[in-house]
């Protein structure tokens, strides 16, 4: 074996700035040795990135953990605010509403899952809600917000998190943290491209004031432009679209009104729908619809007419288009963030994704000479993740009963894949669901949006159903009883903020 397969990626060049570009530097830089491997940042002040505002998910803890960042100094420099899930309005049919919470439904009794007894209890005439038996879900609508407790027997113990953040601010956070571990920040447009004759991987980048930057590995965080993997290397987009039809947004931020909510909100629309985002200093606000059933001009009116506040600026149009590369390693060039692929932001996996593509290749680390079967073990992985989040967004628009628009007939009535479809089958007839390869959505989340929009399995587990019913009823109203007092006493999430040491 030759000394060039052992030698080390000597120079990481990365091509665009944004969330994805400043993610994949403040990673590296916190894992590398300036002394061995360099990382230059391209950007251009000039090209401007996508986010007014960014919900997240639990995942994101262990990427700021990584990085060994303060928690409550991150929020205060992004303006963060504590989510513990998303509310989905009108999804299942007009005037429904339901929580996907973050952390666990209910307590398994018995091995058995908690919405079998749910089940079991609804069939005796009680109504509650699921949401009622997640501490998740309960603190969120009470407003309130307090950090896990690691005592198993404590319901706290039950509750997740994740954050709303400034997008804009965490690019700029994580960019102060990896300048200060070595990485050259070069301000600049990329000209011409050059490649290597024999291998076609990119080697040099050349800026528009005549400057050029030589590296052995890039990334590509250029955004929908996708500059290095779909103009130089030529690799071909999957198209989505057909599952998830939506390919605009007109995109605001408002005046912040009212006490801090700590959950997203997302209210299905006429061909579409629309998010609310709660940072400390303003709320992020967005209108995503299909281009095919509606045009600019009601979409930009429904986004206004759904505004609980001032805006702070014209509406911006973002167009684009669902789907992943065939390819998100190619040569010696990763594709990161948008210029991978794009799945709408409905259940908040835009940063998941970035962050997942950064873990992936630290975990293939590569020596300079990059060996085929990496290259291949990457894509096969990243492409499950984007399969994954794609079936779990579409459970959203197809599991609808909705008919008063040509968009939500397309959907409730569209094929879908065969990955997905199996799923719905095994749920809606036998009330199970099972997570495969570790995939990102646990068990309670894919029953939350089955449950939440009204698809009700046929049966019950026997061995559930054999319980006297009074039994399984009296342990849920202990259960939500306990939930309820639990969250009486928390502090307000803005009470939390303050304690915290994270306002602004």
């Amino acid at each position: 074996m030759s000394d060039t397969q052992h030698a080390p990626l000597k120079h990481i060049v990365i091509l665009g700035g944004g969330s994805a570009g400043w993610m994949a530097a403040a990673a590296l830089s916190s894992l590398l040795s300036p002394d061995v491997t360099r990382i230059t940042l391209i950007e251009s002040d000039q090209i401007g990135t996508v986010g007014v505002g960014e919900a997240t998910i639990p995942d994101m803890i262990n990427f700021n953990r990584m990085l060994g960042i303060n928690e409550a100094e991150f929020l205060k420099a992004t303006n963060g605010t504590f989510k513990l899930g998303i509310e989905f309005k009108d999804w299942g049919k007009l005037g429904d509403s339901y929580i996907h919470p973050f952390g666990s439904i209910g307590v398994d009794m018995q091995g058995i899952d908690f919405h079998h007894y749910w089940l079991h209890n609804r069939s005796s005439g009680n109504s509650a809600p699921l949401q009622n038996y997640s501490m998740c879900a309960v603190a969120a609508e009470n407003g309130k917000f307090t950090l896990p407790d690691p005592n198993p027997r404590s319901p706290l113990s039950h509750l997740r998190y994740a954050y709303h953040i400034d997008a804009t601010a965490y690019a700029r956070y994580l960019r102060n943290y990896a300048e200060k571990r070595g990485v050259t920040r070069v301000e600049g447009k990329v000209t011409r491209v050059d490649q290597q004759n024999e291998t076609g991987d990119i080697t040099t980048l050349t800026l528009e004031n005549g400057q050029t930057i030589t590296g052995d590995f890039f990334f590509d965080c250029t955004g929908f432009r996708s500059l290095l993997t779909e103009k130089i290397l030529d690799v071909p987009f999957e198209d989505w679209s057909h599952w998830l039809p939506c390919d605009s947004a007109q995109t605001v931020a408002t005046e912040r009104v009212g006490s801090l909510i700590p959950y997203t909100k997302a209210t299905a629309k006429t061909a579409g729908w629309q998010w609310r985002i709660p940072t400390q200093h303003r709320t992020g606000n967005g209108h995503i619809y299909s281009s095919k059933f509606m045009d600019d001009a009601e979409a930009k009116d429904i986004l206004m007419a759904g505004l609980d506040t001032q805006p702070l600026s014209e509406p911006r149009k973002i167009s684009f288009k669902t789907g992943c590369r065939e390819t998100l390693w190619n040569k010696n060039c990763i594709a990161l963030g948008l210029s991978a692929g794009f799945l709408e932001p409905l259940e908040s996996t835009s940063l998941f994704l970035i962050q997942q593509g950064i873990s992936r290749f630290i975990s293939l680390f590569p020596s300079a000479d990059v060996s085929d079967v990496v290259r291949t073990e990457y894509d096969k992985q990243m492409r499950k993740e984007f399969h994954q989040v794609r079936d779990f967004i579409i459970l959203h628009y197809v599991a609808t009963e909705r008919d008063d628009s040509p968009f939500w007939n397309y959907c409730r009535t569209m094929d879908i894949p065969e990955s997905l479809k199996s799923k719905m089958d095994l749920f809606d007839k036998a009330g199970r669901i099972f997570r495969y390869d570790d995939e990102l959505f646990s068990k309670e989340s894919w029953i939350a949006v089955f449950l939440g929009q009204n698809i009700i399995p046929d049966v019950t587990d026997p061995i559930v159903s054999s319980l006297p019913k009074a039994q399984v009823d009296h342990s849920l109203k202990s259960m939500s009883g306990a939930m309820q007092q639990v969250a009486q006493n928390m502090p307000t999430h803005e009470e939390f903020l303050q304690r915290y040491g994270a306002a602004v």
